[in-house]
């Protein structure tokens, strides 16, 4: 029979390396003090997310008009958008949105009297945050992200994991047959995140291989299949595009996420760690800032009285560009993005180390463990 996941009580330890709040270990699995892999997932989401969000941030043709008794007809680019983009990333920041709050969980259970308390007051900045941000970008994903954290993910911090994925997989097929995806596929990609962690998968993702190889094969497939309902659905205008865009979506976040986890043990890693990642560690800082970017450049091209697919995708790789090596130049002095760094004060109600070379730690809570003796990591 299996109990309540519970961590075993261990001394407090040094705040993780840069972008702690990922945590885990690199991509070759063992040792150190980031799952590098995520990062590099994290950075190709964003980069997916940009894309997606371009033509409704800017609100691109709402001013073309279209006769009553005409369907306007969907040029090739918006076609491949609803095909490879729109609906394929957002799965997969909600699945590492899990991931990562597990991970930090697991962290400040080390070093601090109510853990929990810590995790909700990052998911109540979170949602602050996110209604802040509605303003420029209505529908966006940060207020939900607090919000199901909140009532979804933190109070199934003390269920059994067996439950936790059963949930996931439940509140995931309900979104998809019920509520057709979107916004409603929060819930089950947090439970599934905090469940691979629960089941150890990402801390143990380079003795995988065969594992995350066979199941790439299968989504493969699956997505497949789905691709072509989808695309039959684009052609015909069907009412049931919204359904058969969610599950190719999904289908297809999936072998994204599994074909980047194998790329990442071939010779491409350094390449792909050297692109994405820097991204990916300041995922929330350029997913604002791409807002601010998107909307300026959007009244300077006047995309809401035409369609712009060309400056769409270019302006999306010069913003991409922009943040890149924003990114790479700020890391090298800082551990964590402006944005993250403001949210992880908050997440200890402390001012937290900022500088790359900083080794302090974050001081303890009342009631928190002394620091390790040899000031490493402990971990389960």
């Amino acid at each position: 029979m299996e109990h309540t996941w519970k961590r075993p009580a261990v001394p407090a330890a040094p705040p993780p390396a840069p972008g702690t709040e990922a945590g885990g270990t690199p991509a070759g699995g063992r040792g150190g003090s980031r799952i590098s892999v995520l990062d590099v997932i994290r950075g190709f989401a964003l980069c997916g997310i940009l894309l997606a969000n371009f033509e409704p941030v800017t609100h691109m043709g709402f001013n073309v008009p279209v006769p009553e008794d005409e369907v306007r007809v969907r040029h090739t680019a918006e076609i491949v958008l609803l095909l490879l983009v729109n609906e394929r990333f957002f799965p997969i920041f909600a699945f590492l949105f899990g991931i990562g709050f597990a991970l930090l969980l697991d962290s400040a259970t080390g070093r601090h009297a109510r853990p929990r308390l810590v995790l909700a007051r990052r998911l109540a900045a979170l949602l602050l945050l996110g209604l802040g941000h509605q303003v420029l970008h209505p529908g966006e994903a940060l207020g939900y992200y607090g919000f199901f954290g909140l009532v979804v993910l933190l109070p199934a911090t003390y269920l059994p994991r067996w439950l936790i994925l059963a949930g996931g997989a439940a509140a995931t097929a309900l979104s998809l047959t019920v509520f057709t995806g979107g916004v409603t596929l929060i819930p089950g990609m947090f439970l599934l995140g905090l469940a691979a962690v629960r089941y150890r998968v990402p801390q143990t993702l380079a003795d995988r291989t065969g594992q995350v190889a066979a199941v790439s094969g299968v989504l493969a497939v699956a997505a497949v299949a789905a691709f072509c309902w989808h695309y039959a659905d684009i052609a015909a205008r069907s009412a049931g595009i919204a359904q058969s865009g969610a599950v190719a979506g999904l289908l297809l976040a999936g072998v994204y996420t599994t074909g980047l986890c194998l790329l990442m043990r071939t010779p491409l890693r350094a390449a792909l760690e050297a692109i994405l990642a820097p991204l990916g560690r300041m995922a929330l800082t350029n997913y604002l800032t791409a807002t601010l970017l998107m909307l300026a450049a959007g009244w300077w091209f006047g995309f809401e009285d035409s369609y712009q697919w060309g400056a769409l995708f270019a302006l999306s790789a010069a913003i991409l560009a922009a943040q890149w090596v924003a990114s790479t130049l700020w890391l090298r002095r800082f551990r964590l993005g402006p944005v993250e760094w403001l949210l992880r004060c908050v997440t200890w109600w402390s001012v937290v180390p900022a500088a790359a070379a900083t080794a302090g730690a974050v001081p303890a809570a009342p009631g928190a463990a002394a620091p390790a003796p040899d000031g490493g990591t402990t971990r389960p």
